[in-house]
């Protein structure tokens, strides 16, 4: 039986062209935007009060329909340059109030013909708090996100697509959306208000980042600190890899359960941890390096998502205000002892961070190149660039 709406979940009743249904039947309706259709995915909700377009640009969210727990989203409308990939794997989106003018000097385009363009369902008008309030309580649920002009939904079509769906948990997704071809970045920078991106004219390391599901800030990132970039698939072997005779080798940010992504990527770490070739992961590359070194990962209830989660680092006991954005989770009991955790959660003393002992080898569950989010965490890419360097001497010593 469907449980009736309550009238809080709605705004706005007289234009209901948008719904979300639940997979425990639980309905919530709206007024659609965006691309007219049906979505089902994880639907989880973010807390940042800025970058609705990087965070909806990010593969990571892949498989999954944001809620943003923000009221103004829109307000800037969308932009031709702050993208993180160049296709949008987001299911869908939720947004509380009404999308207004954009006003910008970078805007180009409206958020609802933005989301239009890239086939994404979305709802206004839905009470958020509502729904947040209930993911905190019960975990992230599967769900469906529809949207029609005429508002007529088959409700119980959208039940059975929801509870059908398998859920990201065992879900590989890192294969879906890791680059179909190896490249080299063209060396843009991270983006000045002076004068926007720039191009990195020097580079003194060669990185080979693994793709699955990079975000283009972290290649900015990379060439901030003149290094060449070579993006490569989540299947390349480490023999094709070290061919391209890299300096350091990046693990990158992506979506879905780190256990099936690592049925091949495990081995391919593995293989590069054995050269001794410095290696520094992030988000889903933080995930399978664990798994890599004899670890294991959970799905957690929640996740983390949002530019304001504080991190203690446990070298110097520093707190970092972190960008995240991740739904699984490294299990501090089953480290090996070779394994040094260097950074928490302060929300829930989850693993933020860790290190290999004997060789240069470390990641970390947050994102320090942010955007959206605080810069705290930027020094990381210093501390792979000094493994670069240490370990360039000791091959020329």
């Amino acid at each position: 039986m469907i449980k009736k709406v309550k009238k809080a979940h709605l705004k706005n009743s007289q234009n209901n062209t948008g719904i979300l249904v639940l997979e425990n039947k639980k309905v919530f309706r709206g007024i659609g935007i965006g691309y007219q259709g049906e979505a089902t995915g994880e639907v989880c909700f973010n807390t940042s009060l800025t970058g609705y377009q990087e965070i909806i640009s990010d593969p990571s969210y892949a498989g999954q329909i944001i809620n943003f727990t923000f009221p103004h989203i829109g307000n800037v409308g969308t932009n031709k340059e702050d993208f993180e990939s160049d296709k949008i794997w987001t299911r869908g989106v939720i947004f509380n109030s009404e999308i207004t003018s954009p006003s910008n000097y970078r805007s180009f385009q409206h958020l609802d013909a933005w989301l239009k363009k890239n086939r994404i369902v979305g709802i206004t008008g839905l009470d958020t708090r509502s729904l947040t309030n209930f993911i905190r309580d019960k975990g992230a649920p599967k769900g469906t996100i529809g949207y029609s002009k005429k508002g007529k939904f088959n409700i119980n079509k959208l039940t059975n697509s929801t509870i059908k769906w398998s859920g990201l948990k065992n879900l590989d997704l890192a294969e879906k959306v890791t680059t179909q071809k190896n490249y080299i970045w063209r060396g843009l920078k991270t983006w000045k208000k002076e004068y926007g991106y720039r191009k990195n004219n020097k580079n003194s390391f060669h990185v080979v980042a693994i793709d699955y599901g990079i975000k283009k800030n972290i290649l900015r990132y990379l060439s901030d600190f003149k290094c060449k970039v070579t993006v490569v698939s989540c299947k390349t072997s480490a023999e094709k890899i070290l061919a391209l005779k890299p300096n350091g080798v990046f693990l990158s940010n992506g979506p879905g359960d780190p256990a099936a992504t690592g049925k091949y990527a495990i081995q391919i770490i593995q293989n590069l941890i054995q050269k001794k070739i410095p290696l520094f992961g992030i988000c889903l590359g933080h995930q399978i390096l664990a798994l890599s070194l004899g670890g294991k990962t959970k799905k957690m209830k929640l996740g983390h998502r949002g530019a304001n989660h504080p991190v203690k680092n446990l070298i110097n006991a520093k707190v970092e205000i972190t960008s995240q954005n991740h739904g699984f989770e490294v299990v501090r009991e089953k480290l090996p002892k070779n394994i040094q955790i260097t950074h928490k959660s302060l929300f829930d003393n989850s693993i933020e961070g860790i290190r290999l002992k004997n060789k240069p080898v470390f990641s970390v569950q947050y994102h320090p190149e942010s955007n959206p989010g605080p810069q705290d965490s930027v020094y990381l890419f210093q501390e792979f660039i000094n493994a670069m360097k240490k370990n360039a001497k000791k091959k020329r010593s």
